[in-house]
């Protein structure tokens, strides 16, 4: 079993649903693709961690809708009980940022006004999400509380991530106006 098999089965143990639904449902902790998580149920289900029915549908082909098992409950939990492999970080911003040197003040420009758009999105996507937790909900024991927790480290990364962007463009924009009175 590896992260994204937990994960699938962590997203079945709050309710049923396609593969479809699932890689859907992943993308905010683990970016995976449909060839990934096939396989996975296939052999989670071969496991018996997971038990799956077809589903008729009339306007679509037949969906195959799976639902975790009391076997792959316990599995579940006890890859609770696992120590936590270190953060694997992939972050192309980051990259780019440090052969910025290699461009223009006006494409530094873009990347960075740019991706300010893409971190106010995030900021509203997780704000929507608190609004719609109700606060008796927001407590360890309930399912809401990891949706709670998520969503705020969301919202708190989105908005210093945010404050990074716009420090960067203001240093740019500094730099650029000093260019220009120079010459």
């Amino acid at each position: 079993m590896n992260t994204l098999s937990y994960g699938l089965l962590g997203l079945l143990a709050r309710r049923e649903s396609s593969g479809y639904e699932l890689m859907l449902r992943i993308q905010p902790f683990w970016q995976a693709k449909h060839s990934q998580i096939y396989p996975l149920l296939s052999q989670m289900e071969d496991k018996q961690f997971l038990s799956a029915r077809w589903v008729e549908q009339s306007d679509k082909p037949d969906k195959k809708i799976y639902a975790i098992t009391e076997a792959g409950l316990q599995k579940l939990k006890e890859w609770m009980h696992m120590p936590i492999a270190p953060a694997v970080t992939k972050d192309e911003l980051s990259l780019r940022t440090f052969c910025l040197w290699l461009t223009d003040i006006g494409i530094a420009l873009d990347i960075y006004e740019e991706r300010r758009i893409i971190y106010l999105e995030k900021k509203q996507y997780f704000e929507e999400i608190l609004h719609r937790i109700p606060e008796e909900e927001c407590h360890f024991g309930s399912k809401e509380f990891s949706n709670y927790i998520l969503a705020s480290k969301g919202l708190m990364m989105a908005e210093t991530e945010l404050k990074w962007c716009d420090w960067v463009l203001k240093l740019l924009r500094q730099h650029n106006m000093q260019a220009h009175s120079n010459s």
